[in-house]
């Protein structure tokens, strides 16, 4: 075989294993080992195995990654988060349908100080959705709005794929995070106005508004989370302001976020070592799937794949909009089956060389890209956040509801992508801005 009909061999290999459940960063490694090694020889494998993992891990932005890890635990174990749904509920009570609105509020602030969408669904769905069926909110609306709404830490940042995505393609991981603050409050406005529009149209779904909350419980509520906002957009702010690169920020808000947790009485030995232990091992899952990508693409440069896919898509089609409709449609189907880090960092380097020619904005795709990595998250058959929202509830709702009632929610994410093809300023406007 010559390297073109390797490269291809080891990518259907890489999805079969991948398919067949088996950790995609052991994957990536051992296929791409195989596939220099048959390309050019063995000493040159192991060259790779040799260097490459600790060029790649030795960056300094990818430092970035457990700071904001253990923020973002710092701040889950120390109960930060735990008076968002009920602040939200109070601040959005006059909403139709309020609970679910308030669930998105909660749910967008959760996941961006913890960087995780799985932790945020596994959390919100004990605490929102239980409160809304008690309410009388329909069940698939309840589990499907927290199902969606936790992806959106994806997207808010901090985001741990942000930093991902600007290592693999050298993208100002600053501007990234600027970039996807807008498109990230703009989906949850418009999760918030879909729930809103249901609800007036079919108010069998929730029960009819509550009264008005007073002055005092506001007032309660803010001052019970006002740390976790203010430590978001502090670290955020810094960015922006060109006072702290990410990764200086990442530390800063982990240092902050101990602080706070002293200040309110919740540091503490089991807190600390419950943070550190957690922010380790997603660290540990986060790195050994990078290395294995790391080593994929230089598998996948010297088999000249990506340059074959880019001749073949630009043949389709060169304007930057048809690309980015046949890349949506590949990472939708792709998404179904594969978690999102794995799945950003396998596609990348195929894709890079086809976006290059293309001219493509890279932090605008970026920002694409990570919508439609939140679509995979909510997408049957093996939509990750349906699947924990499940198991946290103890199956007291079928998988069939919660998959219909984020349904909804992916018709509104596919609507945000559509905004934020339509208008990339909404995308391009703060890192323009930034310092």
């Amino acid at each position: 075989m010559d390297r073109l009909e390797i490269g291809f061999s080891g990518l259907a290999i890489v999805l079969a294993l991948i398919g067949l459940r088996m950790p995609i960063g052991l994957v990536l490694a051992v296929v791409s080992f195989g596939g220099i090694w048959a390309c050019t020889n063995l000493t040159a494998a192991w060259g790779l195995v040799r260097a490459v993992p600790y060029q790649f891990i030795a960056t300094w932005s990818f430092s970035a990654v457990p700071m904001f890890l253990l923020m973002g635990y710092i701040a889950s174990h120390a109960g930060l988060t735990n008076g968002l749904f009920r602040a939200m509920r109070v601040m959005l009570a006059r909403l139709p349908g309020g609970l679910a609105c308030s669930t998105v509020g909660a749910c967008a602030l959760f996941a961006a100080a913890s960087g995780s969408s799985v932790a945020t669904s596994a959390a919100m769905s004990r605490i929102a959705v239980p409160e809304m069926i008690r309410a009388g909110y329909d069940k698939a609306l309840a589990t499907g709005c927290v199902a969606a709404s936790g992806t959106l830490g994806s997207l808010i940042p901090p985001s741990i794929l942000m930093v991902l995505y600007g290592v693999f393609t050298q993208q100002s991981v600053g501007q990234l995070f600027m970039a996807g603050f807008l498109p990230g409050v703009l989906s949850a406005v418009i999760y918030m106005g879909m729930i809103v529009a249901r609800v007036k149209f079919s108010p069998s779904l929730a029960p009819e508004r509550p009264e008005a909350i007073d002055k005092g419980e506001l007032k309660a509520a803010l001052k019970e989370i006002w740390p976790l906002p203010l430590l978001i957009f502090g670290v955020l702010g810094g960015i922006f302001l060109g006072i702290m690169t990410p990764t200086e920020a990442g530390a800063v808000g982990a240092f902050l976020a101990l602080l706070i947790a002293a200040a309110r009485g919740r540091l503490g030995v089991t807190m600390m070592r419950g943070a550190l232990k957690d922010a380790a091992a997603g660290t540990s899952v986060i790195f050994i799937i990078a290395m294995g990508a790391s080593m994929f693409t230089s598998f996948m440069g010297l088999s000249g794949v990506p340059r074959a896919v880019s001749e073949t898509m630009l043949s389709i089609g060169d304007d930057p909009i048809t690309l980015i409709l046949m890349i949506a449609v590949i990472y939708i189907l792709m998404g179904m089956f594969i978690d999102s880090i794995g799945l950003m960092l396998l596609t990348l380097p195929i894709l890079m060389p086809l976006l290059a020619a293309a001219d493509v904005n890279m932090i605008w795709f970026g920002i694409i890209v990570i919508k439609l990595l939140e679509i995979g998250l909510i997408t049957p058959p093996v939509g990750l956040n349906v699947y924990v929202i499940n198991s946290a509830l103890r199956g007291q709702v079928p998988l069939p509801t919660i998959f219909r009632g984020a349904l909804w929610f992916m018709a509104m994410d596919v609507l945000t992508i559509v905004i934020l093809v339509a208008f990339p300023a909404i995308t391009l406007w703060l890192p323009s801005l930034m310092k």
